[in-house]
């Protein structure tokens, strides 16, 4: 399955449209760590995670992981460790995950800049949670309803076309 953004607030996903939000910036094929830019291009998915102390491990054929008070995803271009999940080290510069607002309860890992990550290309590409549909720093936001109708229906061959 493919499921598509259309335009800057719509994601197909097989018969369902979602209302959602991107990066402040709009969509980039140049992407640049920190521009406010959703990265263009076809990607797969990796992990769901989920924080359990607030929400229910979600029904889905994604691999799912509970997030955990000492988790961060590295934003330091300068690391070994660019664009991949971190324990929190305060040498490395990197984005929390067990964050103390709602946006990270639920979220799915876009595959942007991964396998073999390019420095300063961009880092931490999720498609998370967004209650007011404010532009993001280059995520996709959904609600929650609509994020988990997304995942019962996605599985891990999904791939996401961001124009």
């Amino acid at each position: 399955m493919i499921i598509k953004l259309i335009n800057e607030d719509t994601l197909i996903v097989g018969e369902f449209k979602l209302k959602c939000c991107i990066g402040k910036k709009g969509v980039s094929k140049n992407k640049i760590e920190g521009d406010f830019k959703t990265p263009s291009g076809m990607f797969r998915f990796g992990t769901l995670y989920w924080r359990p102390d607030r929400v229910k491990k979600p029904f889905t054929k994604l691999y799912c992981k509970k997030i955990k008070k000492k988790m961060g995803w590295c934003n330091d271009s300068k690391s070994k460790f660019y664009n991949k999940e971190i324990k929190i080290n305060k040498k490395i510069r990197h984005e929390k995950l067990f964050r103390s607002d709602y946006k990270y309860n639920y979220f799915i890992l876009i595959k942007y800049n991964y396998n073999k990550p390019k420095k300063n290309k961009g880092s931490a590409i999720f498609i998370h949670l967004s209650k007011n549909y404010k532009p993001t720093a280059g995520c996709v936001g959904l609600s929650k309803k609509d994020f988990l109708i997304l995942i019962k229906i996605i599985d891990k061959k999904t791939k996401i076309i961001i124009n």
